[in-house]
């Protein structure tokens, strides 16, 4: 993949909520993801490229990221602008009953730049979902998180990811690109 057409590509980050960034333990390496993302936010902005953020509605019935909580809301490091879209939904799927793909529709986007959390739940199917719908998916490598595991450490989460995303067969595949990269081929092709 050459340049990213800002008019064509879109920013996604998922669940980078209060409730999951300041619980204990925290997020692998979570200072850094958010500085990655608020730069790939950042780029994406300087050439108008929209900016979507999904928030996880937890089920009222566990008290984990129920809507409206503290705990719900997006982390205050995130640099968010008036003009991004903050999209809700209640499943792994960021497109599963939620007004996603018509949005990107909508505005023709061709590319989707995904970041955010968790690297093994939200984010991978989100991931799997866009490409299934004949996006170009493209992951940020260092931009995406997740926890220790009982079966796997965080580090051995996102490693597998990325060489499973790297090696998916869908009709565009999935690209793993870093901040630099990113930031370069937007800013290139405006």
């Amino acid at each position: 993949m050459s340049n990213l057409n800002p008019a064509r590509t879109a920013v996604l980050v998922i669940d980078v909520q209060v409730g999951v960034f300041e619980a204990n333990p925290a997020p692998l390496d979570k200072a850094h993801v958010l500085e990655r993302i608020n730069q790939v936010t950042a780029a994406a902005r300087a050439v108008a490229a929209p900016v979507i953020f999904l928030q996880h509605d937890g089920d009222p019935g566990t008290q984990w990221l129920t809507a409206f909580t503290d705990e719900w809301k997006l982390d205050p490091s995130l640099h968010i602008e008036d003009h991004d879209c903050v999209m809700r939904k209640t499943a792994c799927d960021g497109f599963y009953k939620t007004a996603l793909e018509a949005y990107l529709r909508d505005k023709t986007i061709e590319t989707l730049v995904i970041m955010g959390y968790a690297t093994d739940f939200c984010v991978d199917t989100t991931v799997r979902s866009a490409a299934s719908r004949e996006f170009n998916v493209i992951v940020v490598a260092g931009a995406h998180t997740t926890k220790d595991r009982p079966v796997l450490a965080a580090k051995q989460i996102i490693a597998h990811h990325e060489w499973m995303w790297s090696n998916l067969i869908c009709p565009k595949g999935v690209s793993l690109l870093s901040v630099a990269e990113v930031a370069e081929r937007l800013t290139r092709a405006a």
